[in-house]
């Protein structure tokens, strides 16, 4: 076996130890339960657009999906069923790592299950419990082919029974009628989610969520809307029976409830990449570093060398910052809400590295990266999904967007926040209150963790650069015009974005003790790349002379160390033959 240094994922070397008990063994069983499905059959089910029936059977057999996400108050006492943000997080990268129609099938019940278990309809809950625990997974009701997942609008309807009706005395309150469209899970969700307005109340005030169960035959199922092995379903309601039993919430609670669905339920967007694209980079560098081109290794190319070390120093910075944001979802109260930014954090940034770490490796492979014996091409097919598909990079870079006068102005105290690895149950989740007030929010002093590693000498340059963006904003801020130009905002969002970026990397690189040449290595990447952004901000036809100025005067050259370069690149070819799955 090739001894690595072990910051990516393993299977064969795998034993979360910061973990209890059970929860190891279920993270260790999950993996067993893939390894013994077997590399060939793992991709032909995937070429083969399979549906996932054998890993539900899994599921439902090891209770796993019961014990990672029924929080405690539903648990009957059982103490290894509850909510837990950290080992959630890890099964997620798991699932990534060997196809993302697993990860899929977790990712959609997390958000099905999240209208259900922050509302105050016991019966729903209880009921949602036992079907966890009967290995039935759930659905998030919320698109629609027309409006996407606008939840200002919807035309799914509920139809008020009339009173004396039959319905009526049936307990039947509504019929409800319309189709859903990009429903994970809708083809066979014992409770979905549903998204609707009533026909008599206009607004915000006739907004209803309510379960829906998709056996029944008022729901019917009409499509899987991509060929693939997850099943994005498009369904149709039709006279479908809505009692007191079905109703989760009403009004602008509903709205809320939706918009903090997607606060926990997408955070695992991170996770799930980052297992994608180590398995991808394990394949890559066994292939490359074993192949003979011109009369040496692939990798005996510089250029080659350059690909491998940078895309390992990303997949590297992806897990450290969307560990760390872990413990600020598990340390969140109705006064420290900082994972509002750190969740679009999550679904644009962290999951757009995972696309430029597969454009690296692929830039190495070439035409091995399509062939179909490999899990690369999975990733190839389906890594630019993650930023695309569940709200965007654009809206997310928007909503981060929110954050950035407060977090780069006007910091406040806050307890410091420790690593989150313990047994717990992260109950807050589901009394987030009312989605609003994102732009009150505040952060820390994001500063002196920078100087903490000023020693570093690429951190030290990158903290020159994320401090003169806040000199473009206090002497060149973007004038009124410029603020209503959506593509000008999104480079400063960028640009903004990698401060942050680099802000959970250093506090969990302290927390962990990475090695100084990986932290230099990683902030070489982030000059770059505020280098590409700051560029991009010049050539914009709006920006302004001073504007102009400030990006040429904010470039920097990353602080360039041969040695280093080459402990990288030894760390990076000590993983090929380090792990292989199983035929």
């Amino acid at each position: 076996m090739t001894s690595t240094d072990a910051l990516l994922f393993n299977p064969a070397t795998y034993d979360p130890q910061h973990f209890d008990a059970e929860t190891r063994r279920l993270l260790k069983a999950t993996v067993e339960w893939f390894e013994a499905k077997g590399k060939t059959r793992l991709l032909a089910d995937d070429l083969d657009a399979v549906w996932v029936a054998d890993f539900l059977d899994f599921v439902k057999r090891e209770k796993l999906f019961a014990t990672f996400l029924t929080p405690a108050a539903y648990a009957d006492g059982d103490p290894n069923r509850r909510w837990d943000t950290a080992r959630n997080a890890a099964l997620s990268e798991i699932f990534g790592f060997y196809g993302l129609a697993y990860w899929y099938a977790e990712q959609v019940t997390i958000l099905g299950l999240g209208p259900i278990w922050q509302s105050a309809n016991e019966e729903a809950k209880r009921r949602a419990a036992a079907d966890l625990a009967d290995g039935q997974v759930m659905a998030f009701g919320l698109s629609e082919q027309a409006h996407g997942a606008d939840i200002y609008n919807t035309d799914l309807v509920l139809t008020p029974s009339e009173p004396g009706s039959a319905d009526a005395e049936d307990g039947v309150l509504f019929r409800a009628d319309g189709e859903k469209y990009y429903i994970g899970n809708g083809n066979v969700a014992s409770m979905v989610s549903v998204f609707s307005r009533r026909a008599d109340i206009e607004g915000a005030d006739g907004y209803v969520w309510f379960a829906a169960d998709s056996r029944r035959a008022e729901y019917e199922l009409i499509d899987n809307v991509v060929h693939g092995q997850m099943f994005v379903s498009n369904f149709r309601l039709v006279n479908y029976p809505v009692r007191a039993s079905d109703i989760l919430h009403t009004g602008p609670e509903a709205f809320s409830a939706a918009l903090n669905t997607v606060n926990v339920g997408k955070f695992n967007l991170c996770h799930g990449g980052i297992g994608m694209v180590e398995h991808a980079f394990h394949e890559a560098i066994t292939h490359a570093d074993n192949r003979i081109l011109y009369g040496r290794p692939v990798t005996g190319f510089p250029h080659v060398r350059g690909n491998f070390v940078d895309a390992y120093s990303r997949i590297v910075a992806m897990k450290l910052f969307s560990d760390r944001a872990v413990d600020y979802f598990r340390s969140a109260n109705l006064d420290d809400r900082r994972y509002l930014l750190f969740n679009p954090m999550t679904k644009s940034k962290v999951t757009s590295e995972g696309e430029i770490v597969t454009t690296l490796l692929l830039d190495v492979l070439a035409a091995k990266g399509f062939e179909k014996n490999t899990y690369f091409a999975q990733v190839a097919r389906l890594i630019g999904t993650l930023p695309r598909l569940e709200g965007t990079v654009h809206v997310n870079v928007g909503q981060i967007l929110k954050f950035m006068p407060n977090y780069l102005f006007d910091p406040r105290e806050y307890p410091e926040i420790g690593t989150r690895l313990e047994p717990g149950d992260d109950e807050f989740f589901w009394r987030q209150g009312p989605a609003r007030g994102a732009s009150a929010v505040r952060f820390a002093d994001w500063t002196p963790i920078y100087d903490k590693h000023a020693d570093v000498a690429n951190v030290a340059r990158f903290h020159e650069q994320a401090l003169a963006l806040r000199t473009l904003l206090s002497t060149a801020a973007p004038d009124e015009a410029q603020r209503a130009d959506l593509d000008f905002m999104l480079t400063v969002g960028h640009l903004f974005s990698l401060v942050v970026y680099g802000q959970l990397i250093l506090e969990q690189a302290a927390i962990t003790a990475i090695d100084r040449d990986v932290l230099d290595q990683i902030f070489d990447f982030q000059i770059r790349d505020f280098n590409g952004h700051a560029t991009t901000l010049f050539g914009k036809s709006s920006a302004t002379p001073a504007q102009r100025e400030w990006a040429v005067g904010a470039l920097r050259a990353p602080v360039a160390d041969a040695e280093r370069f080459d402990r990288m690149w030894a760390r990076v070819a000590a993983y090929n033959g380090a792990y292989a799955m199983r035929p």
